[in-house]
């Protein structure tokens, strides 16, 4: 087989480009290891940026989105015991999020890839990528007990953080940068309306909770919680008891609870390499940086790579110009670093660090207090969560 792009990975990122590509008339094949409904079975966010809505609206599977996703002009920040909202609409000339769940966008990517007939190999295994330094780069996989090869112009690594394409490059050849935070996020998934109409993030002494939502039904709720703490080991009961005591008395009063859907621990990072080009293969989204998810970038980073990386190549077949090929890694490690240092700046700011101690605590609510009475401080937030400009 021999297709134009060589997509590995069928997440947001993977379906998205390929989505991209099909609308400028570029092939391309998407191979996956799981099966596309273990891909629908991955639980994540889902506050959108502008640009992230806008790129769903290029791709044209924005409908659904817009009919069920919910717009917020805004969200509460919480320490000692009281709210203070956030006004994004207001400290950004009129900008806002969308929240609607990365399942959901994976859903409506899949089901337009499946309509228009392209092709997208599931549970494809042993993936390995080849002579991606030079002009003839191909895939070999195996599928249904055989092995196949996959020729092409060019490969797309957006097979996520453990995937094989950042694997395969040489190690003098990439620079990586990491952070581990020393905690996680407990999140559990609830058919009950939400504790509020927009998004709150709490500081307290107990540490941080983050109180999400996926629909005017369903709820996400997230606690911080030691590393070493198994999501097993936290019955409903205890979950909801513990977000309770994060709260305000307020949040306490009205919050409906009810069984899990899911529930799940997920360890908090801060990954980026450099570059994200290697000769004719490129990493995008999970495969090339991580973000702690208090700042809700890490799609949007994906997707802001995913354009870079369309543009690329419609500028590669339909205008006969290696440019944005050539400047790709640069383009979007510019983004990805700002949306990196907001994630790190956020997360340190909400969240109860084990070795700081009284003070840390201190510190962190005397910049809250500072932050909510500054306009200009509150700007400097409300902007980096939008999304800054491309």
């Amino acid at each position: 087989m021999r297709t134009q792009v060589a997509i590995i990975g069928a997440g947001p990122s993977g379906l998205l480009l390929g989505q991209l590509l099909h609308k400028a008339g570029i092939d391309a094949v998407i191979l996956e290891r799981q099966s596309g409904d273990y891909v629908l079975s991955r639980i994540r966010a889902g506050v959108l940026e502008q640009v992230t809505t806008d790129l769903l609206d290029e791709a044209g599977v924005g409908a659904r989105m817009h009919a069920e996703g919910l717009v917020h002009a805004g969200f509460d920040m919480l320490f000692q015991e009281t709210r203070h909202r956030i006004d994004l609409q207001a400290l950004t000339g009129g900008k806002q999020v969308m929240v609607y769940g990365q399942t959901e966008v994976t859903r409506d990517l899949m089901a337009a890839r499946q309509a228009a007939g392209l092709p997208t190999l599931y549970e494809a295994s042993n993936v390995t990528v080849h002579d991606f330094d030079g002009t003839q780069p191909y895939v070999l996989y195996e599928k249904d007990g055989a092995q196949h090869r996959l020729d092409c112009d060019f490969i797309a690594g957006c097979d996520g953080f453990h995937g094989v394409c950042r694997a395969s490059v040489p190690a003098g050849a990439i620079t990586e940068f990491e952070k581990v935070y020393p905690f996680g996020w407990l999140g559990l998934l609830a058919d009950t309306p939400p504790v509020h109409h927009e998004l709150v993030y709490a500081n307290s002494s107990r540490g941080f909770a983050l109180c999400s939502q996926r629909s005017a039904t369903r709820s996400r709720y997230y606690l911080q919680v030691p590393l070493t703490d198994k999501a097993e080991a936290w019955s409903d009961e205890a979950f909801w008891q513990e977000l309770r005591l994060r709260l305000d008395p307020e949040a306490r009063e009205t919050l409906v609870t009810g069984p899990s859907l899911e529930k799940s621990i997920a360890p908090l990072r801060s990954f980026v390499t450099e570059p994200m080009r290697f000769g004719r293969m490129f990493l995008a989204g999970d495969a090339a940086h991580i973000v702690p998810p208090t700042g809700a970038k890490g799609l949007n980073l994906a997707a802001t790579d995913v354009k870079y990386l369309s543009m690329a190549f419609i500028e590669y077949y339909l205008e006969r110009s290696s440019a944005g090929v050539d400047h790709y890694s640069q383009r979007c490690l510019q983004r990805i670093w700002k949306g990196e240092r907001f994630s790190w700046w956020f997360t340190s700011l909400m969240h109860r660090f084990p070795n700081e101690g009284a003070i840390g605590q201190k510190l962190q609510e005397a910049e809250l207090a500072y932050l909510v009475q500054s306009q200009a401080a509150s700007t400097v937030l409300a902007e980096n969560y939008v999304g800054l400009p491309l």
